[in-house]
């Protein structure tokens, strides 16, 4: 796991954030909505996002606790997913998601 600034983003918009790691086929871990907002607006398949809300985790907190939903999301997360994951669930959905207008 690396954090955006090991990749010249720690200034970078939410938007620039999802766009490179949409380019470098990497998977988001975030503390924020906006993520899941944007893919299912832009009806896109990548990146994945796995949206933590546990607040107060510290790094080995997060690892720890993805390593133990990791198992249950990896399928998914591979193909392109927005996960929730809260201190009693994990929500799954695939990617793009489609809405009703």
């Amino acid at each position: 796991m690396r954090h955006v600034s090991e990749f010249g983003l720690s200034h970078a918009t939410d938007r620039e954030i999802l766009e490179a790691a949409r380019n470098d086929t990497r998977t988001i871990v975030t503390l924020d909505a906006d993520f899941h907002t944007m893919l299912t607006l832009d009806g896109v398949s990548s990146p994945s996002v796995i949206r933590i809300r546990r607040e107060g985790l510290k790094g080995r907190q997060l690892a720890e606790l993805l390593g133990v939903v990791w198992p249950k999301i990896e399928k998914n997360i591979l193909k392109g997913a927005m996960i929730t994951v809260t201190e009693n669930s994990v929500r799954i959905h695939n990617l793009p998601v489609f809405r009703e207008d």
